[in-house]
């Protein structure tokens, strides 16, 4: 009896640990973190035409394989970063005309990388190697991708003493920094394109001629997500070359048939569904909230930027925010601009992230006491829309000759305006 109870009390043991031990194949996969919002899109005729068409689903295929034939963290890292960073110089590449097509695509398509990315980050958040993985690595190669992806580690300026804190600087170079934004809406139209994105990759590394000589514009793209904002990307992307750049501005996409420099943003969201289709409605999260103004002001040469002919799209001072004027309790339209004391309820540029990220650059070029002495601010494009029949996103081509046009000359004209402030003075 005592022998047939020791191995009865094996048997449930083991049993026990059968149960609790750790599980591989099938359900190994079905404890997998689960693909985001974002990257659940990707399955759809859209997205996967779009990077047949350009080519970089082969880039996404070759990500994958490396990273399944990593055989430790270090290893995955290194896959990470340098594939990160592939992925950035291919489309930069690709945008400005040098390496191969990939596809029937125009060059100057900024959503190939939107989706090839994408498909990257489900990679490594599904992924299950067999050395295990723990939260904080998962999240850790997470932010070398999307960083690295996004060019926010690949700003080279040239050396010397440009920049606001010298005059004569030993490569003779200016500096231009200029940020875009991934697509977005894109549960209203999967097509959807975002000129900002596409501008950042026409334009980085290139030289522009400007009144004070040549200038070389670095870029770098930013996600459509409120909780990355919070956490602080725009800071850490833009902190280390505030104090090194002569120009800096922020650009999105903003209203129909026309550019508009946004006088000023004002610290609140206003809740719009970003493309996790998360909601925020609250005073924008920054450091040291106690000392955070309501507003702040671009110090880009707008009056020079709009008088100057730089394209076929009208240019417009932008003053118009929103409000809660001091000792009031209801939201109000300031087109002049806000009044002392107010509450900010939405800058010139909304209350959206392009309102939000205006609002971090400034304030961090002010807190880093630049704001006399350093252009910058967000300039608005115009919308880009689609050809004259191909406005249906059930129906409709993912391209056409007049959606390249009005990309490309949004292009062109964020080109111009750099040129002009450049060559300005900046506006206190």
């Amino acid at each position: 009896m005592n022998s047939l109870r020791v191995r009865i009390g094996v048997l449930g043991l083991a049993l026990l640990a059968g149960l609790s031990a750790p599980t591989t194949g099938a359900a190994a996969a079905e404890a997998a973190p689960a693909p985001t919002v974002e990257e659940q899109r990707l399955d759809k005729t859209v997205p996967q035409e779009i990077l047949r068409r350009s080519g970089f689903d082969v880039l996404a295929t070759e990500f994958g394989r490396d990273l399944d034939a990593a055989g430790s963290y270090a290893q995955a890292r290194r896959i990470v970063v340098r594939e990160a960073s592939a992925l950035w110089r291919r489309a930069v590449e690709r945008a400005q005309g040098r390496g191969p097509e990939g596809g029937d695509l125009s060059r100057d398509d900024d959503r190939p990388l939107y989706w090839a990315r994408l498909s990257m980050t489900r990679d490594v958040r599904t992924w299950e190697p067999g050395f295990g993985l723990s939260e904080a690595r998962r999240a850790a190669l997470l932010d070398a991708l999307e960083r690295g992806s996004r060019g926010q580690t690949d700003i080279r300026h040239p050396r010397g003493d440009h920049g606001v804190s010298g005059v004569s600087g030993v490569s003779g170079v200016r500096r231009i920094l200029v940020t875009g934004f991934d697509p977005f809406t894109l549960d209203r139209d999967i097509r959807i394109s975002n000129p900002s994105g596409a501008t950042a990759l026409a334009l980085d590394g290139t030289v522009i001629e400007t009144a004070d000589g040549p200038a070389r514009v670095e870029t770098a793209v930013f996600p459509v997500r409120w909780q990355d904002f919070a956490e602080g990307t725009v800071e850490r992307t833009l902190r280390p070359y505030l104090k090194q750049v002569d120009l800096f501005t922020t650009v999105s996409q903003g209203r129909v048939g026309r550019f508009d420099v946004e006088r000023t943003n004002g610290a609140w969201r206003g809740g719009f569904g970003d493309n996790e289709n998360v909601s925020r409605t609250e005073t924008i999260p920054v450091a040291d909230p106690a000392s955070q103004p309501q507003w702040t002001t671009t110090t880009l040469p707008y009056e020079e930027i709009v008088a100057a002919d730089t394209g076929r799209f009208p240019v417009y001072d932008n003053t118009s925010v929103t409000e809660i004027p001091a000792g009031g309790t209801q939201a109000v339209v300031r087109p002049e601009g806000p009044t002392p004391g107010s509450t900010a309820r939405a800058g010139g540029g909304g209350d959206y992230l392009s309102n939000e990220i205006a609002y971090r650059a400034t304030l961090l070029r002010d807190r880093l006491g630049l704001h006399d002495v350093l252009p910058g601010g967000h300039v608005h494009t115009p919308v880009l829309q689609f050809g004259t029949g191909n406005t249906d996103p059930a129906t409709g081509s993912v391209t056409d000759p007049e959606f390249v046009r009005n990309r490309l000359d949004i292009i062109a004209q964020v080109r111009t305006i750099l040129k002009v402030a450049a060559g300005s003075p900046v506006t206190g």
